[in-house]
């Protein structure tokens, strides 16, 4: 009895076939989901690598820097005179870093403002994109943003943001991420969280820390005390 080969392929092909379908959507999907987050990301670094920090919004423009926490935390010593040659060489200080606010006031900054706006640049994703002539920037904010955000790194990388309009049902804010700066070049508008909107919009107050209230004086008593009576 012949055994017919048609059935025989036909089960091989099919049996190629499932291989490769379970290598596509087991093995492959922790490739593809990397690949798409890396693709949804707005940026690539992480908020610890930021350095600095500039903000100009429609009614302020601030900056912040990483600044170790001695220089913030005891003033400068006047009249110092200089070191002895014998003198042991300083070493580099291992101080942490805080951020401090160098414009409009010198002064030490919020952190937990700070932290709120670069932990949004970092994490946050795009949720949609769109291919926008340059001539259409001012539909979606963009001619006059409502805030520009600018960073800087610790290996010297600059990024940029800039906050538009919200769209039709204020689900989200139109901006750019690191614009190309050829100008015949169409806009990327992407589409961000509004909590950029809260981040950004605050008052200088929020910006930094706040101080203590002073402590209210103890009040003596002007009554004199009565004399002792001799014996």
């Amino acid at each position: 009895m012949k055994v017919q080969r048609t059935p025989l392929i036909l089960l091989a092909i099919a049996l190629l076939l499932g291989v490769s379908v379970y290598l596509y959507e087991v093995q492959g999907k922790p490739q593809r989901e990397a690949v798409q987050a890396q693709t949804e990301q707005l940026f690539a670094f992480k908020e610890g690598e930021v350095r600095s920090l500039n903000l100009t919004t429609l009614t302020q423009t601030l900056s912040f820097a990483k600044t170790p926490a001695a220089r913030l935390s005891s003033p400068p010593k006047l009249n110092q005179t200089a070191s002895k040659p014998d003198q042991a060489t300083p070493q580099p200080s291992t101080t942490p870093l805080v951020w401090a606010m160098t414009a409009p006031e010198q002064t030490v900054a919020n952190d937990a403002s700070i932290a709120y706006l670069l932990n949004l640049m970092a994490t946050g994703k795009r949720q949609q994109t769109l291919a926008v002539p340059t001539s259409r920037k001012a539909e979606f904010g963009l001619d006059q943003p409502v805030a520009i955000v600018e960073v800087k790194l610790a290996n010297q990388q600059t990024h940029r943001l800039l906050l538009g309009k919200p769209n039709f049902n204020r689900s989200a804010l139109y901006a750019q991420a690191d614009a190309s700066a050829q100008p015949n070049v169409d806009l990327s508008v992407v589409l961000v969280s509004t909590d950029f909107e809260n981040a950004v919009n605050r008052p200088l107050a929020d910006w930094k820390v706040k101080e203590a209230a002073p402590k209210q004086p103890v009040k003596q008593s002007s009554e004199p005390k009565p004399e002792s009576t001799k014996p």
